[in-house]
Protein backbone atom coordinates (compact mmCIF):
# COMPACT_ATOMS: atom_id res chain seq x y z
CA UNK A 1 0.00 0.00 0.00
CA UNK A 2 1.52 3.52 -1.12
CA UNK A 3 2.50 5.83 1.98
CA UNK A 4 3.75 8.88 0.42
CA UNK A 5 0.33 10.94 -1.18
CA UNK A 6 2.98 13.05 -2.82
CA UNK A 7 3.79 10.38 -4.98
CA UNK A 8 0.65 8.71 -6.83
CA UNK A 9 2.70 6.15 -8.69
CA UNK A 10 4.58 4.98 -5.20
CA UNK A 11 4.30 1.30 -5.52
CA UNK A 12 4.90 0.94 -8.78
CA UNK A 13 8.22 3.57 -8.88
CA UNK A 14 9.40 1.67 -5.79
CA UNK A 15 9.24 -2.08 -7.45
CA UNK A 16 11.64 -0.35 -10.33
CA UNK A 17 14.07 1.35 -8.50
CA UNK A 18 14.36 -2.14 -6.59
CA UNK A 19 15.17 -3.89 -9.53
CA UNK A 20 17.71 -0.97 -10.05
CA UNK A 21 19.54 -1.07 -6.91
CA UNK A 22 19.62 -4.79 -6.33
CA UNK A 23 21.34 -4.82 -10.10
CA UNK A 24 18.37 -6.22 -11.47
CA UNK A 25 17.68 -4.24 -14.29
CA UNK A 26 20.41 -3.88 -17.06
CA UNK A 27 17.84 -3.94 -19.62
CA UNK A 28 15.66 -0.80 -18.18
CA UNK A 29 16.14 3.29 -17.56
CA UNK A 30 14.62 5.09 -14.98
CA UNK A 31 14.35 8.95 -14.97
CA UNK A 32 12.97 12.03 -12.58
CA UNK A 33 11.68 14.89 -14.95
CA UNK A 34 12.36 18.76 -13.37
CA UNK A 35 10.35 21.38 -14.69
CA UNK A 36 9.76 25.06 -13.19
CA UNK A 37 8.61 25.24 -9.48
CA UNK A 38 6.28 27.77 -8.86
CA UNK A 39 6.57 27.16 -5.06
CA UNK A 40 10.46 27.33 -5.09
CA UNK A 41 10.46 30.64 -7.27
CA UNK A 42 8.37 32.26 -4.83
CA UNK A 43 10.00 31.04 -2.02
CA UNK A 44 13.06 32.58 -3.46
CA UNK A 45 11.61 35.43 -4.65
CA UNK A 46 11.48 36.62 -0.76
CA UNK A 47 14.94 35.93 0.30
CA UNK A 48 18.09 37.17 -0.11
CA UNK A 49 20.72 35.24 -1.56
CA UNK A 50 23.97 34.47 0.30
CA UNK A 51 25.11 34.40 3.86
CA UNK A 52 21.67 33.68 6.39
CA UNK A 53 21.00 32.59 9.66
CA UNK A 54 20.33 29.15 11.00
CA UNK A 55 16.60 29.05 9.71
CA UNK A 56 13.38 27.94 11.14
CA UNK A 57 13.15 24.24 10.72
CA UNK A 58 9.49 24.45 10.86
CA UNK A 59 9.86 27.27 7.86
CA UNK A 60 11.95 25.03 6.11
CA UNK A 61 9.79 21.68 5.43
CA UNK A 62 7.06 24.16 4.86
CA UNK A 63 9.56 24.79 1.69
CA UNK A 64 9.95 21.38 1.02
CA UNK A 65 5.88 20.38 0.99
CA UNK A 66 5.21 23.23 -1.03
CA UNK A 67 7.67 21.80 -3.85
CA UNK A 68 6.94 18.19 -3.21
CA UNK A 69 3.10 18.88 -3.30
CA UNK A 70 3.90 20.84 -6.80
CA UNK A 71 5.98 17.90 -7.88
CA UNK A 72 3.03 15.30 -7.11
CA UNK A 73 1.70 16.33 -10.30
CA UNK A 74 4.89 14.69 -11.97
CA UNK A 75 4.20 10.77 -12.39
CA UNK A 76 7.93 9.77 -13.01
CA UNK A 77 10.94 7.47 -11.06
CA UNK A 78 11.19 9.81 -8.08
CA UNK A 79 10.35 9.62 -4.66
CA UNK A 80 9.41 12.67 -2.61
CA UNK A 81 11.73 13.77 -0.30
CA UNK A 82 13.03 16.54 1.86
CA UNK A 83 17.03 17.29 1.82
CA UNK A 84 18.31 18.83 5.08
CA UNK A 85 21.05 20.82 3.62
CA UNK A 86 21.25 22.86 7.02
CA UNK A 87 22.35 20.46 8.87
CA UNK A 88 24.73 18.81 5.01
CA UNK A 89 28.44 20.24 6.12
CA UNK A 90 28.46 22.67 8.94
CA UNK A 91 26.64 20.35 11.66
CA UNK A 92 30.21 17.77 12.24
CA UNK A 93 32.57 20.82 12.74
CA UNK A 94 29.68 22.70 14.80
CA UNK A 95 29.67 19.52 17.09
CA UNK A 96 33.12 19.96 18.13
CA UNK A 97 33.15 24.03 18.25
CA UNK A 98 33.43 24.84 15.16
CA UNK A 99 30.83 28.21 13.83
CA UNK A 100 28.46 27.16 11.28
CA UNK A 101 28.14 29.49 8.65
CA UNK A 102 25.03 29.02 6.36
CA UNK A 103 24.46 29.81 3.10
CA UNK A 104 21.10 30.41 0.80
CA UNK A 105 21.13 29.27 -3.04
CA UNK A 106 18.14 30.38 -4.56
CA UNK A 107 18.16 28.02 -7.46
CA UNK A 108 17.49 24.88 -5.06
CA UNK A 109 15.57 26.78 -2.54
CA UNK A 110 18.74 25.03 -0.09
CA UNK A 111 20.16 26.51 2.79
CA UNK A 112 23.50 24.93 2.66
CA UNK A 113 26.38 24.79 5.72
CA UNK A 114 30.34 25.02 6.36
CA UNK A 115 32.55 25.78 9.26
CA UNK A 116 36.25 27.88 8.65
CA UNK A 117 39.08 25.71 9.69
CA UNK A 118 38.74 25.35 13.30
CA UNK A 119 41.87 24.04 15.00
CA UNK A 120 44.99 26.64 15.25
CA UNK A 121 47.43 23.41 15.70
CA UNK A 122 47.44 19.99 15.77
CA UNK A 123 47.78 19.55 19.53
CA UNK A 124 44.08 20.82 19.78
CA UNK A 125 42.70 17.52 18.64
CA UNK A 126 43.52 15.89 21.55
CA UNK A 127 40.67 18.10 23.11
CA UNK A 128 37.69 17.06 21.00
CA UNK A 129 35.68 14.82 22.48
CA UNK A 130 31.87 14.16 20.66
CA UNK A 131 28.46 15.52 23.27
CA UNK A 132 25.20 14.64 22.95
CA UNK A 133 24.06 17.42 24.57
CA UNK A 134 26.35 19.96 22.32
CA UNK A 135 23.53 22.76 21.17
CA UNK A 136 23.92 21.81 17.51
CA UNK A 137 23.42 18.29 18.17
CA UNK A 138 19.92 19.15 20.05
CA UNK A 139 19.16 21.47 17.38
CA UNK A 140 19.89 18.44 14.73
CA UNK A 141 17.68 16.59 16.76
CA UNK A 142 14.24 18.91 16.50
CA UNK A 143 15.27 19.75 12.82
CA UNK A 144 14.93 15.47 12.39
CA UNK A 145 11.73 15.45 14.64
CA UNK A 146 10.25 18.27 12.49
CA UNK A 147 10.68 17.06 9.41
CA UNK A 148 9.64 13.53 9.87
CA UNK A 149 5.96 15.15 11.46
CA UNK A 150 5.88 17.38 8.62
CA UNK A 151 6.27 15.18 5.51
CA UNK A 152 4.47 12.48 7.41
CA UNK A 153 2.23 10.27 4.77
CA UNK A 154 3.10 12.99 1.86
CA UNK A 155 6.65 12.62 1.42
CA UNK A 156 10.10 11.20 3.20
CA UNK A 157 12.94 12.83 4.03
CA UNK A 158 16.62 11.89 2.55
CA UNK A 159 19.68 10.77 3.83
CA UNK A 160 22.42 13.93 3.75
CA UNK A 161 25.87 13.58 3.07
CA UNK A 162 28.65 12.20 5.73
CA UNK A 163 31.57 14.14 6.55
CA UNK A 164 33.88 11.79 7.91
CA UNK A 165 37.17 10.56 7.11
CA UNK A 166 39.55 13.23 4.91
CA UNK A 167 36.11 15.49 4.50
CA UNK A 168 36.28 15.54 8.48
CA UNK A 169 40.40 16.85 8.22
CA UNK A 170 39.04 19.36 6.15
CA UNK A 171 36.56 21.19 8.21
CA UNK A 172 39.06 21.14 11.29
CA UNK A 173 42.14 22.33 9.51
CA UNK A 174 41.26 23.49 6.06
CA UNK A 175 42.57 22.08 2.58
CA UNK A 176 46.03 22.62 2.47
CA UNK A 177 46.85 21.45 5.83
CA UNK A 178 44.56 18.19 5.72
CA UNK A 179 47.08 17.37 2.32
CA UNK A 180 50.48 18.55 4.20
CA UNK A 181 49.20 16.57 7.28
CA UNK A 182 48.87 13.32 4.99
CA UNK A 183 52.59 13.63 4.43
CA UNK A 184 54.05 15.34 7.74
CA UNK A 185 51.93 14.05 10.46
CA UNK A 186 49.88 11.04 9.35
CA UNK A 187 49.10 9.88 13.29
CA UNK A 188 47.15 12.88 13.35
CA UNK A 189 45.27 12.30 10.44
CA UNK A 190 44.38 8.90 11.76
CA UNK A 191 43.12 10.40 14.87
CA UNK A 192 41.01 12.49 13.54
CA UNK A 193 39.66 9.81 11.13
CA UNK A 194 38.53 7.91 13.93
CA UNK A 195 36.94 10.87 15.44
CA UNK A 196 34.94 11.34 12.35
CA UNK A 197 33.67 7.72 12.48
CA UNK A 198 32.37 8.38 16.17
CA UNK A 199 30.79 11.00 15.44
CA UNK A 200 29.37 9.93 12.42
CA UNK A 201 27.93 6.90 13.21
CA UNK A 202 26.18 8.74 15.93
CA UNK A 203 25.04 11.93 13.84
CA UNK A 204 23.85 8.72 10.94
CA UNK A 205 21.80 6.15 13.45
CA UNK A 206 20.15 9.30 15.00
CA UNK A 207 18.85 9.99 11.80
CA UNK A 208 18.04 6.32 10.94
CA UNK A 209 16.34 5.96 14.42
CA UNK A 210 14.26 9.23 14.24
CA UNK A 211 13.30 9.09 10.65
CA UNK A 212 10.63 6.92 9.64
CA UNK A 213 11.60 4.55 6.93
CA UNK A 214 9.75 4.62 3.80
CA UNK A 215 8.84 0.47 2.52
CA UNK A 216 11.61 -0.63 4.73
CA UNK A 217 14.28 2.13 2.76
CA UNK A 218 16.08 5.39 3.02
CA UNK A 219 14.98 8.25 0.72
CA UNK A 220 17.93 9.48 -1.07
CA UNK A 221 18.51 13.29 -2.84
CA UNK A 222 20.70 11.16 -5.27
CA UNK A 223 19.39 7.79 -5.72
CA UNK A 224 15.58 8.70 -5.23
CA UNK A 225 15.22 5.19 -2.90
CA UNK A 226 17.22 2.50 -1.65
CA UNK A 227 16.49 -0.79 0.36
CA UNK A 228 17.84 -0.52 3.33
CA UNK A 229 19.09 1.57 6.08
CA UNK A 230 21.79 3.58 3.37
CA UNK A 231 24.20 6.59 3.55
CA UNK A 232 25.63 9.20 1.68
CA UNK A 233 29.20 9.24 0.89
CA UNK A 234 31.58 11.82 -0.25
CA UNK A 235 35.10 11.19 -1.55
CA UNK A 236 35.67 14.95 -2.93
CA UNK A 237 39.31 15.37 -0.93
CA UNK A 238 40.27 12.69 -3.30
CA UNK A 239 39.50 14.32 -6.33
CA UNK A 240 42.52 16.41 -5.94
CA UNK A 241 45.21 13.61 -5.56
CA UNK A 242 45.96 10.29 -7.10
CA UNK A 243 44.41 6.80 -6.84
CA UNK A 244 47.25 5.10 -4.67
CA UNK A 245 46.59 8.19 -1.65
CA UNK A 246 42.51 7.00 -2.15
CA UNK A 247 43.30 3.72 -1.32
CA UNK A 248 45.56 4.81 1.56
CA UNK A 249 43.39 6.92 3.07
CA UNK A 250 40.09 6.53 1.92
CA UNK A 251 38.38 3.11 0.97
CA UNK A 252 39.12 1.33 4.60
CA UNK A 253 37.23 4.17 6.20
CA UNK A 254 34.67 4.11 3.87
CA UNK A 255 34.11 0.53 3.44
CA UNK A 256 34.00 0.45 7.55
CA UNK A 257 31.66 2.93 7.33
CA UNK A 258 28.85 1.71 4.72
CA UNK A 259 29.56 -2.32 7.17
CA UNK A 260 28.00 0.21 10.14
CA UNK A 261 24.73 0.44 8.08
CA UNK A 262 23.18 -0.91 5.19
CA UNK A 263 25.97 0.29 2.29
CA UNK A 264 26.81 3.68 0.89
CA UNK A 265 26.11 5.85 -2.34
CA UNK A 266 29.13 8.22 -3.54
CA UNK A 267 28.99 11.02 -5.95
CA UNK A 268 31.87 11.95 -8.01
CA UNK A 269 32.39 15.59 -9.42
CA UNK A 270 34.32 15.94 -12.95
CA UNK A 271 37.28 16.15 -11.35
CA UNK A 272 37.17 13.28 -10.14
CA UNK A 273 36.68 11.06 -12.73
CA UNK A 274 40.25 9.25 -12.20
CA UNK A 275 38.89 7.36 -9.07
CA UNK A 276 36.00 5.65 -10.62
CA UNK A 277 38.04 2.53 -11.30
CA UNK A 278 38.79 1.92 -7.66
CA UNK A 279 35.65 3.84 -6.37
CA UNK A 280 33.35 1.42 -8.06
CA UNK A 281 35.33 -1.56 -6.30
CA UNK A 282 33.85 -0.38 -2.83
CA UNK A 283 32.67 -3.45 -0.49
CA UNK A 284 28.78 -1.90 0.30
CA UNK A 285 28.31 0.76 -2.56
CA UNK A 286 24.99 0.82 -3.95
CA UNK A 287 25.35 3.49 -6.80
CA UNK A 288 27.38 6.25 -8.39
CA UNK A 289 26.59 9.59 -8.85
CA UNK A 290 27.80 11.49 -11.39
CA UNK A 291 28.08 14.86 -11.51
CA UNK A 292 28.99 17.82 -14.18
CA UNK A 293 31.48 20.53 -13.43
CA UNK A 294 32.18 23.21 -15.56
CA UNK A 295 35.41 22.72 -17.47
CA UNK A 296 34.83 18.76 -18.04
CA UNK A 297 33.23 16.70 -20.49
CA UNK A 298 29.07 15.88 -19.33
CA UNK A 299 29.05 12.26 -17.94
CA UNK A 300 25.96 11.99 -20.35
CA UNK A 301 28.48 11.81 -23.00
CA UNK A 302 31.22 9.28 -21.06
CA UNK A 303 28.97 7.31 -20.60
CA UNK A 304 29.29 4.71 -22.62
CA UNK A 305 32.74 4.26 -21.73
CA UNK A 306 31.67 4.56 -17.57
CA UNK A 307 29.33 1.67 -17.68
CA UNK A 308 31.95 -0.75 -19.73
CA UNK A 309 34.03 -0.33 -16.20
CA UNK A 310 31.59 0.11 -14.14
CA UNK A 311 29.68 -3.39 -15.20
CA UNK A 312 26.00 -3.29 -13.40
CA UNK A 313 26.55 -0.63 -10.63
CA UNK A 314 23.92 1.66 -11.33
CA UNK A 315 24.75 5.06 -12.26
CA UNK A 316 23.24 8.04 -11.97
CA UNK A 317 23.60 10.98 -14.06
CA UNK A 318 22.15 14.35 -15.32
CA UNK A 319 20.81 15.51 -18.83
CA UNK A 320 19.68 17.83 -20.60
CA UNK A 321 16.11 17.78 -21.76
CA UNK A 322 16.43 17.79 -25.39
CA UNK A 323 19.53 15.76 -25.20
CA UNK A 324 17.94 13.13 -23.29
CA UNK A 325 14.18 13.39 -25.93
CA UNK A 326 16.59 12.83 -29.27
CA UNK A 327 18.55 9.72 -27.06
CA UNK A 328 15.38 8.52 -25.84
CA UNK A 329 13.83 8.49 -29.66
CA UNK A 330 16.88 7.29 -30.99
CA UNK A 331 17.06 4.18 -28.31
CA UNK A 332 20.35 5.03 -27.34
CA UNK A 333 19.84 5.53 -23.70
CA UNK A 334 22.20 2.65 -21.71
CA UNK A 335 20.24 0.83 -19.49
CA UNK A 336 21.45 0.03 -15.84
CA UNK A 337 21.37 4.19 -15.62
CA UNK A 338 19.56 6.62 -13.57
CA UNK A 339 19.14 9.70 -15.59
CA UNK A 340 17.86 12.89 -13.77
CA UNK A 341 16.34 15.15 -16.65
CA UNK A 342 16.74 18.68 -16.67
CA UNK A 343 14.57 21.55 -17.76
CA UNK A 344 11.49 19.75 -19.20
CA UNK A 345 9.10 22.62 -20.29
CA UNK A 346 6.08 21.36 -18.34
CA UNK A 347 4.13 18.62 -16.71
CA UNK A 348 2.38 17.33 -19.75
CA UNK A 349 5.63 16.81 -21.36
CA UNK A 350 7.14 15.54 -18.39
CA UNK A 351 4.40 12.74 -17.86
CA UNK A 352 4.73 11.67 -21.62
CA UNK A 353 8.40 11.32 -21.40
CA UNK A 354 7.86 9.45 -18.20
CA UNK A 355 5.81 6.71 -19.78
CA UNK A 356 8.11 6.18 -22.55
CA UNK A 357 10.99 5.85 -20.13
CA UNK A 358 8.76 2.90 -18.76
CA UNK A 359 8.11 1.44 -21.73
CA UNK A 360 11.98 1.64 -22.83
CA UNK A 361 14.39 -1.56 -23.22
CA UNK A 362 17.68 -1.31 -23.70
Amino acid sequence: MASLSYCPRENETLARLRLLYERRAQDIILASMHVPIVALAEYAEHRTVGYTDYPDPQERVDFWDAVLCERAAIHDDSIPSAYLSEMDQGLYGALVGGEPRFLFDAERGWVSSMVAPILHDWSELDQLVFDPNHVWFQRYVKQLDVFSKGAHAKFGVSHFILIDGSNFVFELVGATQAYLGLIDCPERINQAVVLAFEINVRVHCTFFERVPPVAGGTCSNFAQWIPGRIVSESVDPFHMTSPKYFEKWGRANIENMFAEFDGGIIHLHGNGRHLIDAVHTIKGLKALTLLDDEGYPLSFDLLPNIKQRTGDLPLIVKVEFERFSDALTNHQLIGGVFYKVQNVPDVATANRMADRVREYAW
